[in-house]
């Protein structure tokens, strides 16, 4: 993939427009997004116009035909002139631009005034993404996160494909203590999944399988109860697995990962194209996954926890975060290896669980453990779907130890190293009581060691 040079960009689209970049600076140095992007909001909104009159006047599609099409879609343009109408006034009132401190502020609002700053020596991830509108138009969103529990990432709708990602590479730069003004870092591919294996891997996933499975058996009982037309009703009702596989296909479509000096990049998706920059030392947490149908071919699955990212916000929002949909086990050691330099899970040694666990827990019981060395805590759990996790000392955010009335009568416990949110859990299950109790408390002192340690928010600074 080659990037543009943001210095020899005047006009992206042909429509004779300048990048809303340094040059449209006002006299404080705030910048404003591309003028044509209420254009992209309004085309994004033409479509679920055009549905949602579709839906509330399916009657009149069927009684008049083409003209209940035509007025849907007339109806379609006037929702989405109103909707460009509403996003000028917001292009009108949103300024961005870096303060003397170094960090990103964005004032926004029409009726409600906005003014956000986000610390750049806090920086999770800086994302770019194209829904589909916005590849029409060859415009992008860029997505800058914070650490913060609430109201941490601000979304930039929209700027040219170019001017995004030369803003991306100015916050890095500044999150990492270099001068912003350098050119955007190269990237050398490390890996990239094949869109065969992608969709096998989902396919063969143990709970896509046993929907699956669901939909033929009730594809079945529906035939021998009711013949042929309950059978098509079942076909649609059972269909749940098939729409799955396809939605995380397209979300997950030729993915791969890059290396850079200012972190991993991660590019994916056929509709809606996304780039994701993982700075070095912000992962928080990765989980390694192995479904049963998946062993034959030792493929893994490995999910990261990223501060801010994936967690969920105040709507309810959560996205599972990946570092890697599907690959062979030795391929993701080694991406595993770029974000936690040094680890080595062939070494970790494994304090399993007791014998008895198996009373309470006889199908995982055997798999139950926890390992640790100077750097990293790690668990494992899960017989049917492997599952290992992996957290770095300095990065606990706490521990605790929990002991069920079943775990009590058995003189066992489990140890959870508390993490940021995302989809990533560590927890050692069902370890003798006295022992669970001995890694809880050394836990504790190894993340207070690690955490003073700790230099790692201005990652380039020293290189």
């Amino acid at each position: 993939m080659t990037t543009p040079d943001p210095s020899n960009i005047g006009d992206d689209l042909g429509l004779g427009l300048r990048l809303p970049g340094r040059g449209t600076e006002d006299e404080r140095g705030r910048r404003r997004l591309h003028p044509i992007s209420p254009l992209v909001h309004g085309a994004s909104a033409l479509p679920i116009g055009i549905i949602l009159l579709l839906a509330f006047g399916g009657g009149g599609l069927i009684r008049f035909g083409a003209v209940s099409i035509a007025v849907a879609i007339l109806g379609g343009l006037v929702v989405a002139i109103l909707v460009a109408a509403w996003q000028y006034l917001v292009w009108r009132n949103t300024w961005y631009w870096f303060d003397d401190d170094g960090d990103f502020r964005v004032d926004s609002g029409v009726l409600t005034k906005r003014q956000r700053r986000l610390q750049l020596s806090r920086l999770q991830t800086v994302d770019v993404t194209q829904p589909l509108a916005a590849r029409i138009f060859s415009m992008a969103e860029v997505s800058i996160e914070v650490a913060g529990t609430h109201d941490s990432r601000v979304r930039l709708r929209f700027l040219t494909l170019a001017e995004g990602r030369a803003l991306r590479n100015e916050v890095l730069a500044r999150a990492a203590g270099l001068r912003h003004d350098t050119v955007e870092a190269p990237e050398a591919p490390i890996v990239k999944v094949p869109a065969k294996e992608l969709a096998v891997s989902l396919f063969l996933r143990t709970t896509t399988a046993v929907l699956l499975l669901l939909t033929v058996l009730i594809v079945l009982t529906s035939f021998l109860s009711g013949g042929w037309g309950a059978v098509g009703l079942a076909l649609v009702t059972g269909g749940l697995p098939i729409v799955l596989v396809v939605a995380e296909f397209m979300k997950y479509f030729d993915f791969t990962v890059s290396e850079s000096p200012d972190g991993l990049r991660l590019h994916f998706g056929l509709a809606k194209r996304e780039t994701r920059t993982v700075p070095p030392g912000r992962v928080q947490a990765i989980e390694i996954v192995e479904p049963l149908l998946w062993r034959r071919y030792r493929w893994v699955r490995v999910k990261v926890n990223i501060a801010g990212v994936g967690g969920g916000d105040s709507g309810g929002n959560k996205e599972e975060t990946l570092l890697l949909p599907v690959a062979e086990r030795s391929v993701a050691l080694e991406v595993i290896g770029r974000v936690l330099p040094g680890l080595d899970l062939d070494r970790l040694d494994w304090q399993p669980a007791p014998a008895r666990v198996w009373r309470r827990s006889p199908i995982q019981g055997g798999r139950l453990a926890v390992a640790w060395d100077d750097r990293v805590f790690a668990a494992r759990r899960g017989r049917v779907t492997r599952r290992l996790t992996v957290i770095p000392h300095v990065r606990a955010q706490s521990v605790r130890l929990t002991q069920g009335p079943w775990e009590r009568a058995l003189q066992l416990a489990s140890v959870h190293v508390d993490s940021t949110p995302g989809p990533v859990h560590i927890v050692g299950l069902h370890l003798d009581a006295g022992q669970a109790r001995q890694v809880a408390d050394d836990e504790v002192l190894r993340a207070a060691e690690g955490r003073r340690g700790d230099h790692g928010t201005r990652w380039a600074a020293d290189s």
